[in-house]
Protein backbone atom coordinates (compact mmCIF):
# COMPACT_ATOMS: atom_id res chain seq x y z
CA UNK A 1 0.00 0.00 0.00
CA UNK A 2 0.91 3.18 -0.76
CA UNK A 3 2.57 5.10 2.47
CA UNK A 4 0.51 8.08 2.29
CA UNK A 5 -2.48 6.39 2.59
CA UNK A 6 -1.18 5.29 6.09
CA UNK A 7 -0.58 9.05 6.97
CA UNK A 8 -3.72 10.74 9.21
CA UNK A 9 -3.20 14.11 8.69
CA UNK A 10 -6.35 15.44 9.60
CA UNK A 11 -8.11 13.76 12.89
CA UNK A 12 -10.85 16.79 14.37
CA UNK A 13 -13.68 15.95 11.89
CA UNK A 14 -14.41 12.14 13.14
CA UNK A 15 -18.13 11.64 13.75
CA UNK A 16 -18.12 11.06 17.37
CA UNK A 17 -20.50 12.27 19.53
CA UNK A 18 -19.38 15.18 21.75
CA UNK A 19 -20.34 16.71 24.64
CA UNK A 20 -17.95 19.79 23.65
CA UNK A 21 -16.44 21.44 20.92
CA UNK A 22 -13.64 19.56 19.55
CA UNK A 23 -10.00 20.32 20.70
CA UNK A 24 -7.67 20.68 17.92
CA UNK A 25 -3.91 20.65 18.95
CA UNK A 26 -0.95 21.02 16.40
CA UNK A 27 -0.71 16.80 16.67
CA UNK A 28 -3.62 15.51 19.19
CA UNK A 29 -7.47 16.31 19.05
CA UNK A 30 -9.41 15.82 21.88
CA UNK A 31 -13.79 15.05 21.85
CA UNK A 32 -15.06 15.43 25.22
CA UNK A 33 -17.80 13.03 25.76
CA UNK A 34 -21.11 13.75 26.79
CA UNK A 35 -21.64 12.74 30.35
CA UNK A 36 -24.03 9.88 29.09
CA UNK A 37 -21.29 8.32 27.19
CA UNK A 38 -18.75 8.69 29.56
CA UNK A 39 -20.71 7.10 32.07
CA UNK A 40 -21.57 4.58 30.05
CA UNK A 41 -17.89 3.74 29.12
CA UNK A 42 -17.00 4.06 32.59
CA UNK A 43 -19.12 1.43 33.77
CA UNK A 44 -18.99 -1.01 31.09
CA UNK A 45 -15.29 -0.75 30.46
CA UNK A 46 -14.08 -0.83 34.47
CA UNK A 47 -12.20 2.05 34.26
CA UNK A 48 -10.64 3.40 37.31
CA UNK A 49 -12.54 6.87 37.90
CA UNK A 50 -15.04 8.38 40.14
CA UNK A 51 -18.66 8.29 39.53
CA UNK A 52 -19.57 11.18 36.95
CA UNK A 53 -15.81 11.26 35.65
CA UNK A 54 -15.65 13.66 32.31
CA UNK A 55 -13.89 11.14 29.35
CA UNK A 56 -12.57 11.90 26.38
CA UNK A 57 -11.12 10.59 23.00
CA UNK A 58 -7.89 11.66 21.95
CA UNK A 59 -6.62 10.90 18.63
CA UNK A 60 -3.30 11.77 17.47
CA UNK A 61 -2.39 12.38 13.89
CA UNK A 62 1.02 11.52 12.11
CA UNK A 63 1.42 15.54 11.36
CA UNK A 64 5.00 16.77 11.89
CA UNK A 65 5.14 19.87 13.56
CA UNK A 66 8.05 21.70 14.19
CA UNK A 67 9.11 25.89 14.70
CA UNK A 68 5.33 25.84 15.53
CA UNK A 69 4.52 25.16 11.19
CA UNK A 70 3.26 21.98 10.02
CA UNK A 71 5.30 20.65 7.39
CA UNK A 72 4.77 18.27 4.55
CA UNK A 73 6.91 16.13 1.73
CA UNK A 74 7.05 15.28 -1.57
CA UNK A 75 4.21 12.63 -2.78
CA UNK A 76 1.44 14.37 -0.85
CA UNK A 77 2.78 13.26 2.42
CA UNK A 78 1.16 15.53 4.89
CA UNK A 79 2.61 13.57 7.79
CA UNK A 80 4.66 10.97 8.68
CA UNK A 81 3.84 7.29 8.37
CA UNK A 82 3.51 5.65 11.80
CA UNK A 83 4.62 8.71 13.60
CA UNK A 84 1.30 8.85 15.53
CA UNK A 85 1.42 5.11 16.58
CA UNK A 86 4.72 5.39 17.38
CA UNK A 87 4.22 8.20 19.89
CA UNK A 88 1.25 6.36 21.24
CA UNK A 89 3.14 3.51 22.08
CA UNK A 90 6.30 5.12 23.59
CA UNK A 91 4.17 8.01 25.72
CA UNK A 92 1.94 4.40 26.82
CA UNK A 93 4.64 2.62 27.78
CA UNK A 94 5.69 5.10 30.06
CA UNK A 95 2.70 5.72 31.41
CA UNK A 96 2.47 1.76 32.69
CA UNK A 97 5.75 2.16 33.91
CA UNK A 98 5.11 5.20 36.11
CA UNK A 99 2.34 3.20 37.42
CA UNK A 100 3.89 0.24 38.00
CA UNK A 101 6.54 1.64 40.08
CA UNK A 102 3.73 3.57 41.82
CA UNK A 103 4.64 7.60 40.45
CA UNK A 104 1.57 8.83 40.03
CA UNK A 105 -1.78 7.62 37.61
CA UNK A 106 -2.15 9.06 34.01
CA UNK A 107 -5.00 10.50 31.96
CA UNK A 108 -4.57 7.68 29.82
CA UNK A 109 -7.62 4.44 30.50
CA UNK A 110 -7.62 2.71 27.47
CA UNK A 111 -5.92 2.45 24.06
CA UNK A 112 -8.37 0.19 21.75
CA UNK A 113 -6.43 1.77 18.60
CA UNK A 114 -3.01 2.61 17.71
CA UNK A 115 -4.00 6.23 17.01
CA UNK A 116 -6.67 6.43 19.78
CA UNK A 117 -6.47 6.64 23.45
CA UNK A 118 -9.35 7.24 25.87
CA UNK A 119 -8.38 9.76 28.41
CA UNK A 120 -9.92 11.16 31.59
CA UNK A 121 -10.57 14.99 31.61
CA UNK A 122 -8.11 16.63 33.74
CA UNK A 123 -8.29 20.48 34.96
CA UNK A 124 -4.39 20.80 33.71
CA UNK A 125 -1.41 22.96 35.48
CA UNK A 126 -0.71 26.24 33.44
CA UNK A 127 2.86 25.33 33.33
CA UNK A 128 4.82 23.34 31.07
CA UNK A 129 7.61 20.68 33.41
CA UNK A 130 10.39 20.41 31.92
CA UNK A 131 13.73 18.74 33.06
CA UNK A 132 17.37 19.17 31.35
CA UNK A 133 20.11 17.00 32.71
CA UNK A 134 22.65 18.43 29.57
CA UNK A 135 23.45 21.38 28.67
CA UNK A 136 21.89 21.64 25.54
CA UNK A 137 19.61 23.96 23.09
CA UNK A 138 17.77 27.02 24.35
CA UNK A 139 20.06 26.73 27.99
CA UNK A 140 23.30 26.45 25.90
CA UNK A 141 22.64 29.24 24.03
CA UNK A 142 21.02 31.31 27.03
CA UNK A 143 24.81 30.05 28.98
CA UNK A 144 26.85 30.98 25.73
CA UNK A 145 25.63 34.48 25.77
CA UNK A 146 26.80 34.92 29.39
CA UNK A 147 23.72 33.82 31.54
CA UNK A 148 24.22 31.95 34.08
CA UNK A 149 20.53 32.29 36.26
CA UNK A 150 18.17 30.43 34.58
CA UNK A 151 14.65 29.80 36.05
CA UNK A 152 16.02 31.03 38.99
CA UNK A 153 18.73 28.31 39.26
CA UNK A 154 22.64 29.52 39.44
CA UNK A 155 24.64 27.90 36.74
CA UNK A 156 28.72 26.73 37.43
CA UNK A 157 30.90 27.89 34.92
CA UNK A 158 33.06 26.45 32.72
CA UNK A 159 29.83 24.38 31.72
CA UNK A 160 30.65 22.87 27.81
CA UNK A 161 27.67 22.35 25.14
CA UNK A 162 26.27 18.73 25.17
CA UNK A 163 27.88 18.28 28.61
CA UNK A 164 26.13 16.66 31.76
CA UNK A 165 24.63 19.08 33.94
CA UNK A 166 26.31 19.28 37.86
CA UNK A 167 22.33 18.23 38.78
CA UNK A 168 19.02 17.62 37.36
CA UNK A 169 17.34 20.86 35.93
CA UNK A 170 13.78 22.16 36.77
CA UNK A 171 12.88 25.08 34.28
CA UNK A 172 9.35 25.35 33.82
CA UNK A 173 7.56 27.85 32.08
CA UNK A 174 4.41 29.42 31.47
CA UNK A 175 1.43 27.36 29.35
CA UNK A 176 -0.69 30.16 27.48
CA UNK A 177 -0.56 33.94 28.67
CA UNK A 178 -0.80 34.15 33.00
CA UNK A 179 -2.14 37.82 33.94
CA UNK A 180 -1.57 39.71 37.44
CA UNK A 181 1.66 37.58 38.51
CA UNK A 182 4.38 39.98 39.79
CA UNK A 183 7.50 39.04 38.15
CA UNK A 184 6.11 37.22 35.03
CA UNK A 185 5.28 38.66 31.88
CA UNK A 186 2.06 38.59 30.21
CA UNK A 187 2.78 36.08 27.30
CA UNK A 188 3.40 32.40 26.28
CA UNK A 189 6.13 30.13 27.39
CA UNK A 190 8.02 32.59 30.01
CA UNK A 191 10.38 30.81 32.31
CA UNK A 192 9.63 30.67 35.54
CA UNK A 193 11.30 29.80 39.01
CA UNK A 194 10.65 27.54 41.80
CA UNK A 195 10.38 30.13 43.70
CA UNK A 196 7.46 31.79 41.72
CA UNK A 197 5.71 28.76 41.80
CA UNK A 198 5.54 28.73 45.81
CA UNK A 199 4.52 32.15 46.02
CA UNK A 200 2.02 32.15 43.15
CA UNK A 201 0.84 28.34 42.99
CA UNK A 202 -2.86 29.54 42.50
CA UNK A 203 -2.02 31.33 39.54
CA UNK A 204 -0.19 28.35 38.55
CA UNK A 205 -2.80 25.83 38.80
CA UNK A 206 -1.88 24.08 42.24
CA UNK A 207 -4.31 23.22 44.40
CA UNK A 208 -2.62 23.87 47.26
CA UNK A 209 1.17 25.12 48.04
CA UNK A 210 2.55 21.47 48.53
CA UNK A 211 1.93 20.83 45.29
CA UNK A 212 4.61 22.54 43.92
CA UNK A 213 7.05 19.91 45.64
CA UNK A 214 4.87 16.83 44.66
CA UNK A 215 4.87 18.06 40.99
CA UNK A 216 8.96 17.99 41.04
CA UNK A 217 9.26 14.84 42.83
CA UNK A 218 7.09 13.17 40.08
CA UNK A 219 8.76 14.89 37.23
CA UNK A 220 12.42 13.99 38.37
CA UNK A 221 11.23 10.75 39.70
CA UNK A 222 9.76 10.30 35.76
CA UNK A 223 12.75 11.51 34.28
CA UNK A 224 14.94 9.14 36.38
CA UNK A 225 12.82 6.07 35.27
CA UNK A 226 12.97 6.94 31.68
CA UNK A 227 16.76 7.57 32.13
CA UNK A 228 17.30 4.06 33.15
CA UNK A 229 15.50 2.47 30.67
CA UNK A 230 16.95 4.74 28.14
CA UNK A 231 20.34 4.37 29.08
CA UNK A 232 19.78 0.44 29.12
CA UNK A 233 19.34 0.70 25.30
CA UNK A 234 22.55 2.90 24.95
CA UNK A 235 20.26 6.24 24.51
CA UNK A 236 20.89 9.27 26.26
CA UNK A 237 17.75 10.98 28.01
CA UNK A 238 19.10 14.90 27.87
CA UNK A 239 15.92 16.64 28.47
CA UNK A 240 12.08 16.33 28.07
CA UNK A 241 8.48 18.10 28.93
CA UNK A 242 5.74 16.68 31.22
CA UNK A 243 2.28 18.38 32.29
CA UNK A 244 0.55 17.81 35.04
CA UNK A 245 -3.19 18.09 35.91
CA UNK A 246 -5.59 16.76 38.62
CA UNK A 247 -9.14 14.75 38.56
CA UNK A 248 -10.84 13.24 41.10
CA UNK A 249 -9.41 10.15 41.52
CA UNK A 250 -10.81 6.82 44.01
CA UNK A 251 -8.19 5.87 46.32
CA UNK A 252 -5.17 7.09 46.25
CA UNK A 253 -2.53 7.42 49.98
CA UNK A 254 -2.98 11.26 49.43
CA UNK A 255 -6.53 11.23 48.50
CA UNK A 256 -8.88 8.85 50.51
CA UNK A 257 -11.60 10.89 50.01
CA UNK A 258 -11.38 11.02 46.42
CA UNK A 259 -10.12 14.79 46.77
CA UNK A 260 -8.34 15.87 43.79
CA UNK A 261 -4.82 14.10 42.82
CA UNK A 262 -1.77 15.08 40.14
CA UNK A 263 -1.19 13.29 37.66
CA UNK A 264 0.38 13.12 34.31
CA UNK A 265 -0.83 14.27 31.32
CA UNK A 266 -0.46 14.63 27.26
CA UNK A 267 2.73 12.77 26.44
CA UNK A 268 5.84 11.66 28.15
CA UNK A 269 9.36 10.46 26.95
CA UNK A 270 8.34 10.57 23.19
CA UNK A 271 10.80 12.46 20.43
CA UNK A 272 8.26 14.98 20.20
CA UNK A 273 8.70 16.29 23.92
CA UNK A 274 12.16 15.25 24.30
CA UNK A 275 15.88 14.95 23.44
CA UNK A 276 17.70 11.72 22.82
CA UNK A 277 20.83 11.20 21.86
CA UNK A 278 22.55 7.69 20.87
CA UNK A 279 24.97 7.11 24.04
CA UNK A 280 28.28 5.58 21.36
CA UNK A 281 28.14 9.00 19.68
CA UNK A 282 27.99 11.17 22.50
CA UNK A 283 30.82 9.51 24.42
CA UNK A 284 32.95 10.30 21.40
CA UNK A 285 32.23 13.68 21.31
CA UNK A 286 29.05 14.02 18.55
CA UNK A 287 25.85 14.52 18.66
CA UNK A 288 23.12 11.75 16.78
CA UNK A 289 19.27 12.81 17.65
CA UNK A 290 17.04 10.04 17.87
CA UNK A 291 14.39 12.86 18.70
CA UNK A 292 12.41 15.90 16.42
CA UNK A 293 15.11 18.15 17.17
CA UNK A 294 16.92 16.07 13.99
CA UNK A 295 14.16 17.24 11.90
CA UNK A 296 14.47 20.69 13.60
CA UNK A 297 18.28 20.62 12.59
CA UNK A 298 17.32 19.59 8.96
CA UNK A 299 15.03 22.04 8.41
CA UNK A 300 17.48 24.92 9.85
CA UNK A 301 20.35 23.41 7.59
CA UNK A 302 18.03 23.63 4.16
CA UNK A 303 16.06 26.96 4.99
CA UNK A 304 17.20 29.74 2.54
CA UNK A 305 16.83 32.22 5.63
CA UNK A 306 17.09 29.98 8.75
CA UNK A 307 16.48 32.92 10.66
CA UNK A 308 12.69 32.88 9.82
CA UNK A 309 12.12 29.79 11.93
CA UNK A 310 14.80 31.31 15.43
CA UNK A 311 12.99 34.47 15.10
CA UNK A 312 9.40 34.55 17.06
CA UNK A 313 8.63 38.39 15.52
CA UNK A 314 8.50 36.78 12.18
CA UNK A 315 5.75 34.26 12.47
CA UNK A 316 4.02 35.15 9.30
CA UNK A 317 7.49 34.72 7.13
CA UNK A 318 7.55 31.27 9.32
CA UNK A 319 4.28 30.21 8.29
CA UNK A 320 4.59 31.34 4.61
CA UNK A 321 7.81 28.88 4.19
CA UNK A 322 6.16 26.19 5.65
CA UNK A 323 3.19 26.56 3.42
CA UNK A 324 5.53 26.78 0.21
CA UNK A 325 8.14 24.40 1.04
CA UNK A 326 7.19 20.61 0.34
CA UNK A 327 10.51 18.60 1.75
CA UNK A 328 12.11 15.74 0.24
CA UNK A 329 9.96 12.48 1.26
CA UNK A 330 13.58 10.83 2.31
CA UNK A 331 13.70 13.35 5.48
CA UNK A 332 10.23 12.07 6.70
CA UNK A 333 11.38 8.82 5.81
CA UNK A 334 14.06 9.10 8.42
CA UNK A 335 11.58 10.35 11.02
CA UNK A 336 9.32 7.22 10.54
CA UNK A 337 12.02 4.91 11.19
CA UNK A 338 13.59 6.80 14.01
CA UNK A 339 10.52 6.54 16.01
CA UNK A 340 9.06 3.04 14.50
CA UNK A 341 12.52 1.66 15.69
CA UNK A 342 12.40 3.32 19.02
CA UNK A 343 8.89 2.48 19.93
CA UNK A 344 9.70 -1.36 19.08
CA UNK A 345 12.94 -1.33 21.30
CA UNK A 346 11.15 0.51 24.33
CA UNK A 347 7.95 -2.18 24.21
CA UNK A 348 9.65 -5.12 22.52
CA UNK A 349 6.68 -5.18 20.03
CA UNK A 350 6.29 -4.49 16.80
CA UNK A 351 4.55 -1.59 15.78
CA UNK A 352 1.16 -1.83 14.17
CA UNK A 353 0.63 1.50 11.75
CA UNK A 354 -2.61 1.43 10.00
CA UNK A 355 -3.19 0.67 6.81
CA UNK A 356 -6.34 2.36 6.57
CA UNK A 357 -6.29 4.66 9.45
CA UNK A 358 -9.73 6.60 9.57
CA UNK A 359 -11.77 3.43 8.50
CA UNK A 360 -10.11 1.39 11.44
CA UNK A 361 -10.82 4.17 13.67
CA UNK A 362 -14.25 4.66 12.90
CA UNK A 363 -15.32 1.32 12.58
CA UNK A 364 -13.55 1.16 16.37
CA UNK A 365 -15.30 4.24 17.81
CA UNK A 366 -18.63 2.42 16.52
CA UNK A 367 -18.38 -0.98 17.25
CA UNK A 368 -16.28 -1.22 20.11
CA UNK A 369 -16.74 2.13 22.38
CA UNK A 370 -20.47 2.70 20.75
CA UNK A 371 -19.82 6.48 20.32
CA UNK A 372 -20.92 7.20 16.62
CA UNK A 373 -24.60 7.79 15.51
Amino acid sequence: MDSAAQVLAVNDDLPIRTGAPVHSGKVRAVYWLTEADSRRLAERRGYPVLPGAALGIMVISDRLSAFDCLWRAEGGWDGVPGKGAALNAIAAHWFRRFAAEGLAPAHLLEAPHPLLWVVQRARPLAIEAIARQYITGSLWRAYARGERRFCGIDLPEGLGEHSRLPELLMTPSTKGVLRGIPGVPEADDVNVSREQLLAHSASFGFARPADVDHYSTLLAAGFRLIERELAALDLVFVDTKFEFGYVRCPGGSDTPDGGEQLIYLDEVGTPDSSRIWDGAAHRAGKVVEFSKEAFRQALLAGAPDPQVLLDKDRMDARRALAGDWVLPRALFEQVSASYRDLAERLTGQPLRVPERPREELTGVLADELGLVD
